[in-house]
């Protein structure tokens, strides 16, 4: 839950994703049939279909990821369901950690085959790092909006969902708006995902309350004095949340985004009475994004998960874990979509706000001149 995605929140016009990635690694490194070596094929006909793109990537026989917590848009049965698939093993590195620490330690571990092969990203650190990534699109490629991918697809979004409000029924009254966070009764009760300077969940977690105090995407000012209001009163936590901290009691309400919420109602059933509620008139939503390591030490596996995220029961897995997964309208529309699994997804209406890249990175900058001050 301390999953500090560096500010995923982009909006559903600019979303960007880390997809696995390449360079050359033993054995083979000539993955490609056409000649094109593993760590420049940017699809899967370079490597003369998904076939050859199977054999590299199991020649290779591992796939290193990072920051992929298993309760997290589902990812711990995504790379089971993974590892199932194609008996390659997955080295799943701290799952705790932020988009930027994925890219600090692409940048230490380069060279080594302990490197991550691929990311997965705030919009904000993707577009920062744009020279780390290998461009590769997937087979399912035309079915990613064009807004949520970069052309070449250097990064693109894979699921995305609305921040929200997680709280313990059975310890405090259930919250209608941002505002009602302010009442005596959440005193000492409330947290916030993360650092919003660095972490995607907790700027988006701002936003939310920006929103639900008279700002706005452009705005997000009130949101900051929001927070030093719920501190100045005594309700603001400073912990990070955790599956642990909530089943414990520490952490009664989380400001955090909607799918990783909710996957603690699920998984706490008959221990601790957790609801979800995405707050009317402060919808944020945003996308998280894939991209290769363009020094993958396991190029063909790298780009091999790629197209397993993308496929049909990479996004339903997505979907299980109450994520709302980037191919999702396409699935829909195909009846390739687990319709049993989206109707548990967090009920949102009205208008939704998503970030573009121009108010983000004004946030961004309004965040870090004033955030320490106000609240730290």
């Amino acid at each position: 839950m301390n999953h500090t995605r560096v500010l995923r929140t982009v909006g559903v016009g600019v979303t960007a994703l880390a997809l696995v990635a390449a360079c050359g690694t033993p054995p083979p490194k000539d993955g490609a049939a056409s000649g094109t070596p593993a760590a420049s094929a940017k699809s899967a006909a370079d490597f003369g279909g998904m076939d050859k793109l199977v054999e590299a990537a199991k020649a290779e026989g591992r796939l290193n990821v990072i920051a992929l917590p298993p309760d997290w848009a589902n990812y711990g049965e995504m790379i089971k369901a993974f590892e199932a698939e194609y008996g390659i093993e997955v080295d799943s590195a701290q799952p705790d950690a932020s988009s930027q620490d994925e890219i600090n330690a692409a940048k230490q571990l380069k060279g080594g085959d302990r490197a991550p092969d691929v990311f997965d990203l705030g919009l904000n650190v993707a577009l920062a790092n744009k020279d780390v990534f290998a461009p590769y699109q997937v087979q399912t490629w035309a079915d990613i909006p064009d807004e949520l991918k970069e052309p070449s697809g250097l990064y693109y979004g894979d699921y995305g969902g609305f921040m929200s409000i997680g709280y313990d029924a059975a310890k405090v009254p259930a919250p209608t708006s941002v505002k009602d966070l302010l009442k005596p009764e959440y005193q000492g009760k409330v947290a916030l995902n993360g650092d919003p300077t660095q972490a995607g969940a907790a700027f988006s977690g701002v936003v939310m309350a920006s929103l639900g105090n008279g700002g706005s995407a452009d705005d997000i000012a009130p949101g900051v004095e929001f927070f030093k209001q719920l501190k100045a009163a005594g309700n603001f936590l400073p912990v990070d949340p955790s599956p642990a901290t909530i089943e414990s009691g520490q952490t009664p309400v989380v400001i955090d985004w909607d799918y990783t919420n909710a996957a603690q109602t699920a998984k706490l059933a008959g221990k601790v009475d957790w609801k979800v509620v995405v707050p009317s008139g402060a919808q944020v939503g945003a996308y998280y994004n894939q991209a290769v390591n363009k020094d993958a030490p396991h190029p063909a596996a790298a780009r091999l998960w790629q197209e397993f995220l993308y496929s049909d029961k990479g996004q339903n897995i997505y979907l299980k874990g109450l994520s709302r997964p980037v191919r999702l309208d396409a699935m829909t529309k195909s009846g390739k979509v687990d319709a049993e699994a989206a109707a548990k997804l967090p009920k949102t209406g009205g208008e939704q706000v998503f970030l573009t890249q121009e108010q983000s990175d004004k946030a961004k900058q309004a965040l870090s001149a004033t955030w320490a001050q106000a609240v730290g």
